[in-house]
């Protein structure tokens, strides 16, 4: 199997459990929020430590931490993926599964124009028409919600500073996940402490099965993170930015088919002008690259 290939089917694994992932978080109320983050964070960082060790990376856990640019990139990752996670865990135990799949269908687009913005790129005609039905999306859904869609905006900016920030790190999908979660963890924890001598924690006291739910928030959140790390060191950021699709479409499909949230016409036009953008983004790029790849073969054979 190619590398490529092998990045490829890592990048499905990790939407298509990223996109289930609205039926796994309300399975650990009544936990909060922020203390369901909390487990997420330390347990996250436990599975990453068995794994450094299990597979010897520790020289590289090392090698990473004495460069000072990688280890800022690291860092801002961590606290971006801590505000998507807190957010998105919010949203999905509070009836928002369909704004927050609204998030992920946004986050190529805002990947684009982070890309104007951050790294000075310029962008193509139909990438500009793309953006502004996407704009247009944004203020119809604002008129329907009576508010910005701030849930899904919010995950859409932070889950693309995070993909940007490893891109940049280009560190290994394990090394990179077992950076992020130290950075975090000493907050987590303490978070954790405070809730425990105010006695509003809810590890132990629910049963056993809840306890072993909270403690799997690790191994859930790492595998797909992994998966994403491997991929996108692997495939073109094209293949990977049609691969995002993936995850808001299962979520969108839960939220409206399995949790039953409303819809409200607005809201369907809203969405319906986010799709055509998106119809729209996707095919210039596709055309695009193969327009490249036609230019770089005739280089070849010149």
């Amino acid at each position: 199997m190619s590398d490529q290939r092998r990045g490829f089917l890592l990048g499905v694994a990790a939407y298509v459990m990223w996109g289930a992932f609205p039926l796994y978080w309300p399975l650990l109320e009544p936990a909060g929020a922020l203390e369901i983050l909390a487990y997420r964070v330390l347990f996250s960082m436990v599975t990453m430590a068995v794994l450094v060790v299990a597979l010897g990376r520790w020289p590289y856990v090392r090698a990473v931490l004495a460069s000072r640019r990688t280890t800022l990139l690291l860092a801002l990752a961590a606290v971006v993926v801590t505000v998507n996670w807190a957010t998105y865990i919010w949203g999905v135990n509070n009836g928002k599964v369909v704004e927050t799949s609204l998030g992920y269908f946004v986050n190529p687009l805002v990947t684009v124009l982070m890309g104007v913005l951050v790294l000075g790129e310029r962008l193509r005609r139909l990438q500009w028409v793309a953006l502004a039905v996407a704009s247009l999306a944004v203020v119809v859904l604002t008129l329907d919600y009576g508010h910005l869609p701030w849930v899904a905006l919010v995950l859409a900016f932070s889950f693309g500073t995070y993909g940007l920030a490893k891109k940049s790190a280009g560190v290994g999908a394990v090394e990179s996940l077992a950076v992020e979660t130290t950075f975090i963890a000493p907050v987590a924890a303490a978070y954790l402490v405070v809730l425990g001598t105010t006695s509003q924690i809810s590890f132990g006291q629910h049963g056993v099965g809840h306890a072993v739910l909270l403690v799997s928030a690790g191994v859930v959140t790492a595998v797909p993170l992994i998966c994403f790390g491997a991929a996108a060191n692997r495939v073109p950021m094209v293949t990977l930015g049609l691969l995002q699709y993936l995850a808001p479409v299962i979520q969108f499909a839960l939220g409206v088919l399995y949790f039953h949230e409303d819809m409200p016409p607005g809201r369907w036009a809203g969405f319906g002008l986010v799709w055509i953008a998106l119809v729209v983004f996707s095919v210039e790029a596709w055309t695009h690259r193969r327009h490249q790849l036609r230019l770089t073969a005739l280089a070849t054979t010149a």
